[in-house]
């Protein structure tokens, strides 16, 4: 009996294991059988595949066709298998030769008339595959600019199944991959646009220095989301490593462009309030798919009118602010998704929310009521809290002139190499994400600076997590000022930072 084998890419989360396809022709009755924990959309792919291959002038066999995929235990998602079951069944009929088939990933959705179409996670997959040790991958044409991205491996696209038949003759070449152009990175709004507010500003600026999670309280029209979307052009741009990670994770939800895959800058990522807590944090039948959160990976998630959006989805951010990732456990797998972000939240400080607070018509306990939709666990999570005030001038020099977001930017860069090279030899990238015990045992600052810490623990307005957050934000004021360690003037701002009441 005829076997032949082809190799393809599952995927788990951004990861990815290399699926070896087998086809086996035998006699009896005519039929295909696909095992190896298929989904619902693969097993489809069995008449898809047929179809494509008998439309692009290659004989089907006759009698019985198994296709299996191993390792078996492992659930397998997608279309993505189409292009490599078909090579496999048209190397077992001997239409095809198998030798290109060696050391090869096949990447492709197949139409009915035989295209090859895109599938997501082609950037991914093809990491996964270098990784493994083959040489070479096929994948759809319209794929190639996101396959370019992945050095170390030769990469050809296929726009039709007869396209790599012909390949696999050695009758001609497929389509091999523009070399990768840098595209303008997009504009970002800023920061000089915000009229007033220098301490919101100020705080903005600390955030994206150490890469602290921020709170805005204030009536509606203040700054609070001109702010927060102002925040990734104050970031440093991504490094290569950390672009080809947002992009894998961008590649498996399917949002990457086409023109211009590679993601060089911080995402802002900003649901609406509406969300699930499955499209927040990732889900969905079978293997979990992305969410908001993994999408804000390296960058901003920006939840506005955050009271609003109920317990159960600001709750399930708790763990995530702490790990940097999320763990989604379904019945077919448990499945790891990076969710290292800067969350910025915003919020009114009432329900009736009038642009003077002496018009507020909410009683105190009403006020407690709404704000009170922020638990203590949650707000202990986020650093810098700051209470925006109504204007008093539209006209900015009444108010005081906002710094460009390129000035800023510039003092952010050097407070951010200063962290670098301090927490280099830990891996640490920014103060942020410092644990707590290093700060207190390799890094202790004087009894004098850590005094203001040690009153507001003994009255019980900081716990041991919102005192290790101080220090990092003290560090941060540190780096900013150009001081090697931080003193009390540093260590006091941060306290002030913490001690902001929300309403």
């Amino acid at each position: 009996m005829p076997i032949a084998k082809a190799w393809s890419v599952a995927l788990l989360g951004i990861d990815g294991r290399v699926i070896e396809i087998e086809a086996d022709l035998g006699g009896g009755l005519s039929r295909v059988t696909l095992v190896g924990l298929p989904d619902a959309g693969l097993r489809e792919a069995k008449d898809r595949v047929r179809s494509a291959v008998r439309n692009s002038g290659q004989p089907w066999p006759d009698g019985k066709v198994t296709l299996g995929l191993s390792p078996a235990n492992l659930p397998k998602v997608g279309s993505a298998y189409d292009l490599g079951i078909a090579a496999a069944v048209l190397a077992a009929t001997g239409s095809v030769p198998a030798t290109r088939l060696l050391g090869t990933v096949l990447l492709g959705e197949l139409a009915l008339d035989g295209r090859v179409r895109p599938v997501r996670g082609v950037l991914p997959g093809l990491l996964a595959a270098r990784a493994a040790g083959y040489e070479r991958a096929v994948v759809p044409a319209d794929s190639l600019v996101e396959a370019g991205l992945v050095d170390g491996i030769d990469v050809a696209g296929a726009a039709h199944l007869r396209d790599l038949v012909a390949w696999l003759k050695r009758e001609a070449d497929l389509v091999a991959p523009e070399p990768p152009v840098q595209p303008a990175p997009p504009a970002v709004p800023d920061l000089a646009d915000v009229v007033g507010q220098p301490e919101a500003c100020w705080a903005l600026e600390v955030a994206a220095a150490g890469g602290h999670h921020l709170l805005l309280t204030g009536p509606p029209g203040v700054g609070k989301t001109m702010l927060a979307r102002r925040l990734p052009g104050l970031l440093p741009p991504l490094s290569h490593g950390e672009s080809l990670e947002v992009t894998a994770v961008h590649s498996v939800d399917g949002s990457l462009s086409r023109s211009s895959p590679l993601v060089t800058v911080p995402p802002f990522v900003a649901p609406h309030h509406s969300i699930t807590v499955a499209a927040l944090i990732g889900g969905g039948s079978g293997l979990a798919t992305p969410g908001a959160i993994s999408r804000a990976h390296r960058g901003v998630l920006f939840l506005d009118e955050v009271c609003e959006f109920g317990g159960q989805r600001l709750e399930s951010l708790r763990t995530v602010l702490e790990e940097g990732e999320v763990r989604i456990a379904r019945v077919k797998g448990s499945i790891t998704y990076p969710a290292r972000f800067q969350l910025i939240l915003a919020t009114n400080p009432c329900a009736c929310a009038p642009p003077k607070e002496v018009d507020c018509v909410c009683s105190a306990a009403a006020r407690r009521r709404y704000l009170g939709r922020l638990s203590g666990p949650l707000l202990d999570r986020v650093d810098l809290r700051v209470r925006l005030r109504p204007l008093s001038a539209i006209n900015a020099h009444d108010t005081g002139a906002t710094e460009s977001s390129e000035t800023v930017r510039t003092r952010v860069l050097q407070a951010r190499d200063r962290a670098a090279h301090r927490w280099q030899a830990h891996g640490w990238r920014s103060n942020s994400e410092v644990p707590g015990p290093a700060l207190r045992r390799e890094f202790t600052l004087s009894p004098a600076a850590t005094q203001p810490l040690d009153r507001a623990m003994d009255r019980g307005a900081l716990s041991g997590r919102g005192a290790d957050r101080c220090l990092r934000i003290a560090w941060t004021l540190a780096d900013l000022d150009g001081e090697p360690r931080p003193g009390p003037d540093q260590v006091g701002s941060a306290l002030a930072f913490r001690e902001r009441v929300v309403a």
